[in-house]
Formats: C-alpha cells, sequence, structure tokens
C-alpha cells in the first residue's frame, strides 16, 4: 500500500486517544511523577504499540514505527521531567549553604529534601576515590582535601551533615577534628536503628554533641556473657532511679531478666525509671516483674524487702557521688555510701544471694576526699567480709558522660543562658565513658566474678576539662563565650587514678582488669567503721582506715 500521511496521522490520532481512555492516562499527576511514572507509562505505550502493529505494518515501514515509538518516549520523557521542573523548582531563596558527608543514599535522600528550603547543596563529600569522579544532579562529588581549599577560613559555610547512619564514632570524631573549623554547625543523622522510615531525613537531623566526639565502643564487650549472667534472674538494684542505676535497669530489661525490685530513695527518681520502663516493648511483650521500693539502704525496712523477694543478684549503685556537697555532709556520707553498702552487702550474704555487684569510682585511688574514701572503704569490706556462698565483687570506674553529676549539663546550661563556662583548673582531667558502655561493661565483668575481685574499666585516654569545655563552645555555634576558671574545689585533685599498683591483673577482655587485692581483718574492720560513726574528727578516721587517703581541704 502506497504511504498515506494522512492515513498514517488519522491511525496514530485514534491509537493515542484509545490509549489515554483504556489505560486512564488523563489521571495522571506529571506534577508528582517521578521516574517509577515514566517506566510505567513506557511499558504501558509499547504494550499498547504491539498489539497495534499488525495493521500499523501494513501502511508505514518499520523503520517509521520504531522512530516514532522513540520519539514518543523522548517527548514523553521531556515532557513529564520539564514539567515537573516547573511546577516542583524551589521558590525558597536559597541563604544558607550546605554540605553533605556522605553521598549514599542518605546524603542523596537529604539532597533531594533540601530542594525546597533555605539551603543550598554546595558540595557532597565521600571518602570513596571512585565517586570522587562523579556528581549527582550536578553537585560535586569532592574529597576532604579539595573542600578544604574550596571553603574559605573566614567565611564558613553554615552546616555540614555527616549522612552516615552506621559510620563509627571514631570516624565521626575524625570528620570534626579535620572539617569543624570550615562550619559554623555540624549536624549528623541518627544511628540506622533509630531513623523513622515515615519521616523526612531533614527532621531527623541532630546536632553534633560532645557525647558523639568522646564515645567509644569497647571492642571486647561480650553481650554473650550479660546475657548468660542476666537472663532468666531475678535482681535488685539499689539507686535504681540514678543515672547508672537506671541504665542498668534498661540493660538488665533488655537482656532478659525475669523479675527487677528496683530499690531508691527518692520518690521523682523511682517514679522517672518505673513510669519509662513500663512502656518499653520488652516489658510489655514478656511477663517481666517490676516492683519499685521506696526505700533507704540504710535503714532496717531493707531486711524484709530481701525476705520477700529472694533476688539472685544485688547491684549497688546506691551512693552519694557529688563530691563537693559530701564534703559538706560527711556524716551523711559515711552513713549512706559505707553504713548502705555494709548493709546490703551483709543482707545479701544473709539471704543467699548468688552475686552481690558493687559500683564503685576511680575516685577511691588514693582518695583525695571524703567521698573516695567513704567508696574505698565500701571497697574493703567487699573484699575482705565472709561472703559465705555469694559472690561479691566491686567495678571501679571513671565519670560517664552525662550523668547527673558530669560537667556536660552543667556546661549545657551555661552555654544555653549564653554565660562563661566554669572550669576550675586549665590542667584538670578526667576518664569518661558513655553511660550505657559503662554498664554493659559492668554486667560483663559482674559476669567474672568468683568473688572479692575489685574489676576496672578501661576508660581509655583521660581528657582535659578544658578541652571538652571548648569543644562544646565550638559545636554550640557560639564563639562569643568564653571559659573562666575558678579554682578547684574542696576534695577535688587535678587527675583521677585507675589503678592502686602494678600488681593488677588483666582478664580474658581487654577493657577490663582486676586489681590487687587488699588485705583487711574483718573484725578489725567493723570496729574500725563503727568507731567512725562516733568519731570527732573522722577525716582522721578515714584517714586511719584508708592510710593513702591524702584530703585535699587540709593536705593531711
Amino acid at each position: 500500500m502506497p504511504f498515506d500521511l494522512n492515513l498514517v496521522l488519522s491511525v496514530i490520532a485514534v491509537r493515542m486517544l484509545a490509549s489515554l481512555l483504556i489505560f486512564n492516562d488523563y489521571s495522571l499527576s506529571w506534577s508528582k511523577s517521578s521516574a517509577k511514572t515514566f517506566m510505567l507509562k513506557s511499558f504501558v505505550y509499547i504494550v499498547a504499540f504491539m498489539i497495534y502493529m499488525p495493521f500499523y505494518y501494513s501502511i508505514v515501514s518499520v523503520s517509521f514505527m520504531v522512530s516514532e515509538l522513540l520519539l514518543y518516549l523522548f517527548v514523553l520523557n521531556f515532557m513529564v521531567y520539564f514539567y515537573y521542573y516547573l511546577i516542583n523548582r524551589s521558590h525558597t531563596q536559597k541563604t544558607k549553604s550546605v554540605v553533605i558527608y556522605g553521598a549514599g543514599r542518605a546524603g542523596i535522600k537529604l539532597e533531594e529534601e533540601f530542594r525546597d528550603s533555605e539551603y543550598k547543596v554546595k558540595y557532597f563529600v565521600d571518602d570513596n576515590k571512585e565517586m570522587q569522579k562523579r556528581s549527582i544532579d550536578t553537585i560535586k562529588i569532592l574529597s576532604k582535601k579539595k573542600l578544604k581549599r574550596k571553603v574559605n577560613d573566614d567565611n564558613p559555610y553554615d552546616l555540614l551533615i555527616i549522612a552516615m547512619p552506621s559510620v563509627p564514632k571514631q570516624r565521626t570524631k575524625e570528620i570534626y577534628d579535620n572539617l569543624g573549623a570550615y562550619f559554623k554547625e555540624i549536624k549528623i543523622l541518627p544511628s540506622l536503628g533509630e531513623i523513622l522510615s515515615d519521616k523526612p531525613f531533614t527532621n531527623q537531623l541532630k546536632r553534633l554533641t560532645v557525647r558523639d566526639l568522646l564515645a567509644r565502643h569497647p571492642k571486647d564487650l561480650d553481650k554473650q556473657a550479660i546475657l548468660e549472667f542476666v537472663k532468666g534472674k531475678k535482681i535488685l538494684i539499689t539507686g535504681a532511679g540514678g543515672s547508672i542505676g537506671s541504665e542498668i535497669v534498661r540493660q538488665c530489661i533488655h537482656f532478659g531478666v525475669s523479675e527487677l525490685v528496683l530499690v531508691d530513695h527518692s520518690e521523682f527518681n523511682l517514679y522517672a525509671i518505673l513510669d519509662e520502663v513500663q512502656d518499653l516493648d520488652e516489658v510489655q511483650k514478656s511477663s517481666i516483674k517490676i516492683t519499685p521500693v521506696l526505700q533507704s539502704v540504710v535503714r532496717k525496712l531493707l531486711a524484709e524487702t530481701f525476705r520477700k523477694h529472694r533476688p539472685q543478684i544485688v547491684i549497688h549503685a546506691a551512693a552519694y557521688k557529688h563530691v563537693p556537697l559530701v564534703e559538706e555532709n560527711v556524716e551523711e556520707a559515711i552513713w549512706n555510701n559505707i553504713v548502705g553498702t555494709k548493709n546490703v552487702i551483709d543482707l545479701s550474704i544473709k539471704n543467699g544471694v548468688e552475686t552481690f555487684l558493687l559500683i564503685s569510682t576511680d575516685k577511691a585511688v588514693r582518695p583525695t576526699n571524703v567521698m573516695g574514701a567513704t567508696k574505698r572503704i565500701c571497697e574493703l569490706y567487699a573484699q575482705n567480709v565472709d561472703a559465705k556462698k555469694t559472690q561479691i565483687v566491686a567495678v571501679r570506674f571513671g565519670n560517664v558522660l552525662g550523668s547527673s553529676g558530669s560537667v556536660i549539663p552543667k556546661f549545657r546550661r551555661q552555654i544555653e543562658q549564653n554565660r562563661n563556662i566554669t572550669v576550675t583548673d586549665p590542667e584538670i582531667t578526667r576518664y569518661f565513658m558513655l553511660i550505657p558502655e559503662a554498664c554493659e561493661l559492668v554486667l560483663q565483668a559482674a559476669s567474672l566474678g568468683s568473688g572479692g575481685e575489685i574489676f576496672i574499666l578501661d576508660m581509655g585516654e583521660p581528657i582535659r576539662i578544658a578541652d571538652l569545655a571548648k569543644k562544646m563552645i565550638e559545636l554550640s555555634g557560639k564563639p562569643h563565650i568564653e571559659i573562666e576558671y575558678t579554682g578547684l574545689r574542696p576534695g577535688e585533685k587535678l587527675y583521677e587514678e585507675l589503678l592502686i599498683n602494678e600488681s593488677d591483673k588483666h582478664t580474658r577482655y581487654e577493657s577490663i582488669t582486676v586489681a590487687a587485692p587488699t588485705l583487711y581483718g574483718i573484725d578489725k574492720l567493723e570496729q574500725d567503721i563503727e568507731e567512725l560513726l562516733h568519731a570527732k574528727d573522722r577525716i582522721v578516721k578515714l584517714r586511719e582506715i584508708v592510710p593513702e587517703f591524702r584530703h585535699a581541704r587540709n593536705g593531711s
């Protein structure tokens, strides 16, 4: 049949009108279209083309048919995306600059979400050298070195986003150390387990904090050992509403405890942890029994709690720990820390508790304050008491980030109030660890105990508090805030120690060491504690029981 243009155009028009009606093309929202839209409509058109092809072949050549098909697909692609661009292009003025570290899926999703915001994505940064040869939607992917050459030191970019949810904390710290000075603000995505798929990534970004920079994850954390130690056990925790106690509660629930007895003399703290854990999925989906007990560890009523609940494991986290406050309340500290610990240990032995765990502190090593001296006496009692069938162990570690007595909440409040940060001394250092990591290692250490050990957690390298304050000021975006040095407080020393002497032994875990035992006749120790309670000069008596105690207030 000779080529008839009018017939061909009529066939094309009829076929397209039929496709429009049959496949409901008129309902397509081009303003919400995507690559999926183009692929779907292309598939539908090709199917329709195959149906019409026998008739179509009789009036045009094969080359014409193929050309028309390709032209249609090109026009469809062009029209959809061009319309999408016109409708959805951002009308927001781009006043801020952002760099996204990580050119993976998370980074690409963030770039898409920023299109309708005041932020302009200047660059991607990626460590993959192959990625650095490419670009994403015309945005270049740079190395850290090339980015530094692009940024003006005197005019830093507004925001750096670390878009790598699975990146180790140490890697985050390296990125901050390399690029932190080139940005006014740094944000990160939460971990993969915390990201909500139904919310935009831009709404889930969080400020980089000093906790993100200081956090370190022990390489030899043995969760199986913790599971075997905790699972299915009845556990009593004193100080259950405090910073350490409450995290141990969470860990015990996570590792499958059968029953928890939460003891605390603070009504608010006990209510807070009880209210929190009752909403946990592990509690709601299991038969974990949780009993709150509003009680002091020095009261005789505690004996009834032990008799009633018969715990298999006792974790003693209750103590007065704030050094300056303890210096002003020596008698209360002695009663709560020493007598309270002795009371809980004695009841554990009397009631046949399998394992007693004492939470101790680095301040017990060559103490210079009353708090440290009282905790050292607790260690001595735990090591030398006749434990009968109870395995009594202590775990000693340094400061935990974000605890109620930590400097971090204090510094944060001062920054929020636009006040200068107060640090006692430019050279003062402390060990730091995240609360969850410390508590996991505490339980892991307890699983090793055979009785009488003082386990020491590896806290890494000590950190200068002044450096910590500087980092928090940098991360706050408030460079006008300065550091003021106020002088050491009563009982405070420049640095803390975790080891007493070189005879300490290693365990099978690099992060956990065993302190050399200190022998002290238990009858003599009990007599000394009794005399301490009634001594006129309790500092002198503390010094007698703990010879290495050098009180910072008077040098004795």
